[in-house]
């Protein structure tokens, strides 16, 4: 059963996540004008957070799962480089800790 949530993608790419973004932002802004305008002209301001939370609703299902929309641009990582010295060597900080303060 738990081999079903590892075949799902979890990942977006740097270009998905933007328009994510302004997808997430340009509902939430027309959902915030429509509540506004509605709730204005009804008198009724219970309807214009209704109206308000519906887009954030809408927005968060078609911006959080990672749509294969999001997924078109994918990072192309650099070959992995093999070390050819023979012994491993220091990292700066081992070799920081290893002087002596006066």
């Amino acid at each position: 059963m738990l081999s079903i949530f590892k075949t799902i993608p979890t990942h977006m790419d740097y270009k998905g996540q933007k328009l994510a973004e302004q997808i997430f932002q340009g509902i939430i802004f027309i959902s915030a004008v429509i509540g506004f305008l509605y709730g204005l002209v009804i008198q009724q301001f219970g309807w214009t957070v209704y109206i308000v939370l519906g887009g954030f609703v809408v927005s968060c299902v078609l911006t959080l799962p990672p749509w294969p929309m999001y997924r078109q641009n994918p990072l192309s990582w650099q070959p992995v480089v093999p070390d050819t010295s023979a012994e491993p060597s220091q990292k700066p900080q081992e070799s920081l800790k290893k002087k002596k303060h006066k």
